[in-house]
């Protein structure tokens, strides 16, 4: 004769009923990747719910708090394991990871967005000055920011603009090894403007 299998005393979920969760295979999700409590990971006897969709905020023993998720269709999700008794929220847990991921993957694009570092000129630049921020301008470059360049004409000084374009042209030049001219210097208003670019390295 076989042996019989163990009897499993806990609730059974029933498939055909409203609320049962469709995702895992029939299998609740137990811990995310954050270290938070899901469902039947929570070890605790009562737990404060809090949330905007369940009938009201206030202690519940587990039991009660994981029956009223299955009948939402959620998971229950211990949000605050410290505080007795820990407070819990019942959510869609696959929307909960997506929306960490998606907060997570804005928050790396922002990080990565380019500096943008200005270097003034005057038109009659001289040259320590020129190669003091020509310097400058190279170490932007390799950190990976851009570098604006820009030539600001006071009064009559307007009149000599050829000078500006030259010398932004010669910077663009002395700095090919570091960065590229996004565009030919530009007279807007008073001032003459280059965007330089860095160089992406190869890897």
């Amino acid at each position: 004769m076989k042996p019989s299998a163990p009897r499993f005393n806990g609730p059974r979920p029933n498939a055909g009923q409203q609320g049962v969760r469709p995702n895992n295979g029939g299998q609740r999700p137990r811990k995310d990747e954050d270290g938070l409590r899901i469902n039947e990971e929570i070890t605790a006897s009562k737990v404060r719910l809090v949330g905007d969709n369940i009938p009201e905020q206030g202690i519940y023993s587990y039991k009660d708090a994981i029956a009223l998720a299955d009948e939402l269709g959620l998971d229950l999700v211990e949000i605050s394991a410290k505080a007795d008794p820990p407070v819990c929220k019942i959510i869609d847990y696959q929307k909960y990871v997506y929306q960490q991921k998606k907060k997570a993957k804005e928050m790396k694009s922002n990080s990565a967005k380019i500096v943008i570092k200005e270097i003034r000129f005057g038109p009659n630049t001289d040259e320590h000055d020129f190669q003091f921020k020509l310097k400058h301008a190279q170490e932007f470059l390799q950190e990976g920011s851009k570098v604006k360049a820009s030539v600001f004409f006071k009064g009559r000084s307007i009149l000599y603009a050829d000078h500006g374009e030259k010398l932004l042209l010669r910077f663009a030049v002395e700095l090919e090894e570091f960065g590229r001219a996004e565009q030919m210097p530009k007279l807007e208003g008073k001032r003459m403007i280059m965007m330089i670019a860095p160089i992406s390295k190869k890897k």
